[in-house]
């Protein structure tokens, strides 16, 4: 307070000196010498940049950027107390600061967050959150920038309080800032927009043609961000590794992509690995799902090369294959389990055991299902890279479903992929390659340095990861 007391001290004398200094002959003669009323250029006023006070309309502006810093400094060395009533001063007096920065409505935000954490009952709480939406609405009033503030408002609802509205109240503020913002959407609303869609839709709360809508919207904000992130690309990453992989969920509804979407996301797949059965019966799958006709020229390239190089000879296999083929999932599976338990070669059951994991994974997004299977080939065929990398990329696509899509829980499941992707390599060397290649993309998404320390945690610690994964792993930060 001593501290405060001498800057607020200093201040009032070197204003008194500046003023002293502007008023004194010298100044005063040289004006009238170099310029008349007739003679001066009148200067346009330049517009004006917020409609909200300022400190120059403050009533007394030196006073109100004092209480600025004195308020500012507080909240610099954690003394909140005392940091409100300056705050509180300043909002009423001069809001917009100097008419250049929201820093005053920020840090409203940032106090009254503190005193949710701190209030004893729901009533308390409510009245608090009611108080930052106010503070909300002000700074949108002051600096309106399309859909920035309506997005703050829908994070802050979505992350930390979910209690104060609906998951369909708060779904509407994103949808609503993303309208408002167009292309340009804010990166840090796509998350958790992307996780209430996929949400809202299955609980029944959202149509498939406002979730199709919707997912086009996210991802036609997600190209325009990569397309031209400047300093933000490494946050349009991010959210492109967990929006993305989050919107697939919606390849287990029948008929929410076209065939487009479907020859666009497997296609490729079918182009890098066209001697392996497995991507041959997955890409042709997704295609005949995705309600492409049989005689469109890339579905029967794929299916030419099936006849070709994968035809199967045992009779259940060729039962669950032609299952898979027609999208006929759950009866797939049914015959693969049952070819599987006629099956005397441990390496064939193991092939057996990984299509199913495939399939529960591709096509049924179920990854704990998909990662029991995994295992079982495994357990017949222990020297394989193949399941380590399919329990991998399981792990590294769970971040939408261990955490909000943002931040540490979304992050550390890196953690785990990359373990099982190192196993691969160790048991298997064929593997080497893809498991090169998905540590390298994904090491980048790990917890950075800062975020570890943080939390009181040391790099090379072990951690065990919760959700479904439920496996012991050891810290990492991501390369700078």
């Amino acid at each position: 307070m001593k501290k405060n007391i001498l800057r607020l001290f200093a201040f009032v004398l070197l204003s008194g000196f500046f003023y002293a200094l502007a008023c004194t002959p010298k100044t005063a003669q040289k004006t009238e010498e170099t310029e008349t009323e007739e003679t001066q250029t009148p200067v346009e006023e330049e517009p004006r940049p917020t409609p909200c006070k300022m400190f120059s309309d403050a009533e007394d502006p030196d006073l109100a950027e004092t209480d600025y810093v004195l308020y500012r400094d507080a909240i610099k060395l954690g003394n909140w107390n005392e940091a409100f009533p300056y705050w509180r001063r300043v909002f009423e007096e001069a809001p917009a600061a100097d008419g250049k920065r929201t820093t005053v409505f920020k840090d409203g935000v940032k106090l009254y967050s503190l005193l949710v954490q701190e209030a004893p009952d729901t009533t308390q709480k409510t009245a608090y959150i009611d108080t930052i939406m106010m503070i909300y609405d002000k700074m949108d009033e002051c600096y309106h920038e399309g859909g920035r503030v309506t997005g703050l408002k829908a994070f802050d609802l979505y992350y930390k309080f979910p209690y104060y509205k609906s998951k369909r109240e708060i779904y509407e503020l994103f949808k609503k800032s993303m309208e408002l913002d167009g292309d340009t959407a804010r990166y840090f609303i796509i998350n958790p927009f992307t996780a209430l869609l996929v949400e809202l839709y299955q609980k029944g709360e959202v149509s498939m043609e406002e979730a199709r809508h919707d997912q086009a919207i996210i991802r036609q904000s997600v190209e325009h961000g990569l397309a031209n992130c400047k300093d933000d690309c490494e946050h349009w990453r991010i959210v492109e590794q967990y929006a993305i992989n989050r919107l697939k969920d919606f390849e287990t509804v029948k008929g929410f992509y076209d065939c487009e979407y479907y020859k666009k996301e497997y296609y490729q797949e079918f182009l890098e690995n066209p001697d392996d059965c497995d991507a041959i019966r997955t890409v042709y799958s997704r295609l005949i799902w995705g309600g492409c006709s049989p005689e469109d020229p890339e579905v029967k390239e794929v299916l030419n090369a099936g006849n070709t190089k994968c035809v199967e000879t045992k009779s259940l296999l060729q039962l669950a294959y032609k299952a898979l083929r027609e999208g006929r999932y759950h009866d797939a599976l049914d015959l693969f389990q049952q070819a599987a338990d006629e099956e005397d070669d441990p390496e064939a059951k193991a092939k057996i055991y990984l299509t199913m994991a495939k399939v529960y994974y591709a096509h049924l997004r179920n990854f704990p299902r998909a990662r029991q299977f995994a295992r079982l080939a495994l357990k017949y065929r222990p020297n394989w890279g193949e399941p380590y990398l399919l329990i991998g990329q399981l792990y590294a696509s769970s971040g939408p479903l261990c955490g909000p899509g943002r931040g540490w829980d979304s992050q550390v499941v890196t953690w785990a992929a990359i373990d099982q992707w190192k196993k691969a390599k160790a048991v298997d060397p064929s593997a080497a390659g893809k498991a090169n290649k998905y540590i390298k993309k994904y090491s980048q998404y790990m917890p950075s340095i800062e975020d570890i320390f943080q939390r009181g945690l040391k790099v090379g610690d072990s951690y065990s990861i919760g959700c479904w994964i439920q496996e012991k792993t050891v810290i990492r930060a991501a390369p700078e």
